[in-house]
């Protein structure tokens, strides 16, 4: 093992104030882990930290990023979690373990230092063992997008086998969505502007496919493809003026995850719907520790393959950033290494 690691860390908001740097290769103190990172999975959240810190106080020099998987390479005193040699990914919330979440507690990449790095020193309250059956490119997936995903369908949401799920286009969480539902038993809807993308959630198991270009109404379709019924849970990833067209896309007693805010942070939309139709709503902050947990023992068993876009290389993170910004069709990963 060397004396140094590199990182990619940025001293001002913006793309332009990203670089890459070589700085001493810590060692982990008491309960920490020393874990050489393999691979690093990119959120839509990452591209705001790096444009504006999301409104958040960051201390310079950040080191942006929230996801990874890596192998445990040296471990400090009183450490149980996990030994040298275990597979691990990373817990995006540090301090949140279970049940409601506690006060105060901060995520990876922003305001606490991040995972793009070769190496990284963590609690060992914040990894969990990796899936057995996934690649380290796969398992880097989970800690964000899998696990926002499966907190709002499974530990939050309590979906059941013959439900309907509507899920609102082909990114990441949308993605996880859609073959969480299916490993449910549930019927999946995907919503998209893409026939291309509709075609390639379909194959992923999804049983209708809508396209909002040709039907903007959106949730009209939705009726007519339940027979006038609904969906039992929307994943709301938009925002703004999308919400209404949630709201009357949900059957009665219906469930709307509200996780996104790609178009706007506002949540437009009449109060009607909600009484009328008794919905229930519930924000989506990721999820705590032992919901990875189970998250990780049902990929294993279920044998889901997280869908990765792209992979680039370490050096590659401004185009990897790019991309990320613009839109894939599920995750986009860095490869470390």
């Amino acid at each position: 093992m060397g004396k140094t690691l590199q990182r990619w860390a940025m001293k001002d908001f913006g793309a332009a104030h990203l670089v890459q740097e070589t700085v001493a290769l810590p060692q982990p103190a008491a309960g920490e882990v020393l874990v050489q990172v393999k691979a690093a999975a990119l959120n839509y959240r990452d591209v705001m930290v790096v444009e504006n810190g999301m409104g958040m106080a960051l201390d310079w020099p950040q080191v942006p990023g929230s996801d990874m998987a890596g192998v445990v390479v040296a471990v400090g005193s009183g450490v149980t979690r996990a030994k040298v040699g275990d597979r691990v990914v990373s817990t995006f919330w540090h301090g949140w373990h279970d049940g409601a979440a506690p006060a105060g507690i901060a995520a990876l990449g922003g305001p606490l230092p991040g995972v793009l790095a070769d190496h990284v020193v963590l609690s060992q309250e914040d990894i969990v063992l990796a899936p057995a059956t996934l690649s380290d490119a796969e398992a880097a997936t989970l800690t964000c997008a899998g696990l926002t995903a499966w907190t709002a369908l499974v530990e939050s949401g309590g979906l059941r086998a013959g439900q309907t799920v509507v899920v609102q286009g082909t990114g990441g969480v949308a993605l996880f969505a859609l073959q969480l539902a299916v490993a449910q038993g549930a019927e999946v809807i995907v919503i998209s502007g893409s026939d291309d993308k509709l075609a390639r959630a379909q194959a992923l198991g999804a049983r209708h496919g809508v396209n909002r270009s040709k039907h903007p109404d959106w949730a009209a379709e939705v009726l007519r493809l339940t027979d006038g019924r609904g969906a039992d849970h929307v994943i709301e990833l938009v925002g703004g003026d999308n919400v209404a067209k949630s709201q009357a896309a949900l059957a009665q007693g219906g469930r709307l995850s509200v996780i996104g805010l790609l178009d706007d942070m506002a949540f437009n939309g009449s109060i009607i719907p909600f009484l009328q139709k008794r919905l229930t709503v519930q924000g989506i902050g990721v999820g705590h520790r032992h919901a990875l947990e189970n998250l990780v023992r049902a990929i294993d068993r279920a044998g889901i393959k997280p869908v990765i876009d792209t992979e680039y290389g370490f050096d590659e993170l401004p185009q990897a950033l790019a991309h990320q910004a613009r839109g894939g069709f599920g995750k986009i990963v860095l490869r470390v290494g």
